[in-house]
């Protein structure tokens, strides 16, 4: 079921790059901006949904700055980020604390706008470093009632993303826009404690196919007057 959605996924965003391209862009706008050029400024910003779920989602905590630095058409993006969580079990608790990065390129297909407005398709490696402890309570006929603990320190993940999106510009420096990913194939090391439950910057480990969504908002600093 996750490879057949996964390849559905997959189709839906080609067509929708094909299209676009096809409808936007000629050959001699491809010959002219295809090259990489030399970087004229860099976006650095914020994500409004991970800072959101401080306050509404009480389980999950953490923040996470964005940035991108253009070559021509295509941008090399960076994210790093905290996450921690805690969600109640029906004999006591789990909590983990970690952080992450995502690192790739976007590649623009709104060639000729003026003001380097994006409709881009990406391609991300995300890799996380954390802890995380499960703490529960057992019964027994001597004792009563045991609380034990046990943890993973030192736990490593990886996973690959697509990602697709819109970035506009709102006024001068003031740039917004929307990032939605499909995460897929992650892996962990050294978590020999117990079975990891959730990876920072990725989500449910029992996941093998992820949606994410992301809402920011960025500063452009130019690198050279004019850009």
């Amino acid at each position: 079921m996750h490879l057949t959605t996964l390849k559905f996924l997959l189709s839906s965003l080609l067509v929708l790059f094909l299209q676009v391209a096809e409808a936007q862009v000629t050959q001699e706008a491809i010959d002219s901006l295809k090259r990489i050029q030399k970087p004229v400024a860099l976006r650095i910003g914020t994500d409004l949904i991970v800072l959101g779920k401080n306050f509404f989602d009480r389980p999950l905590t953490g923040w996470e700055i964005n940035a991108d630095v253009d070559f021509g058409r295509y941008y090399l993006a960076f994210d790093y980020g905290s996450w921690s969580r805690k969600d109640s079990l029906n004999n006591g608790y789990y909590a983990n604390d970690g952080r992450y990065y995502r690192m790739g390129v976007d590649v623009n297909f709104l060639l000729k706008d003026p003001d380097k407005n994006m409709f881009f398709l990406g391609f991300r490696y995300g890799r996380s470093s954390f802890s995380e402890s499960l703490t529960y309570e057992i019964k027994t006929d001597d004792f009563g009632i045991i609380e034990r603990s046990i943890a993973n320190a030192g736990t490593t993940a990886g996973w690959v993303e697509l990602t697709t999106g819109l970035r506009v510009k709102i006024w001068k420096s003031f740039w917004m826009g929307y990032n939605g990913r499909i995460k897929f194939l992650p892996g962990i090391k050294n978590n020999n404690g117990f079975e990891t439950y959730d990876i920072p910057g990725y989500g449910l480990w029992s996941k093998k196919l992820y949606w994410g969504f992301n809402y920011q908002v960025f500063v452009k600093i130019p690198f050279r007057r004019g850009k």
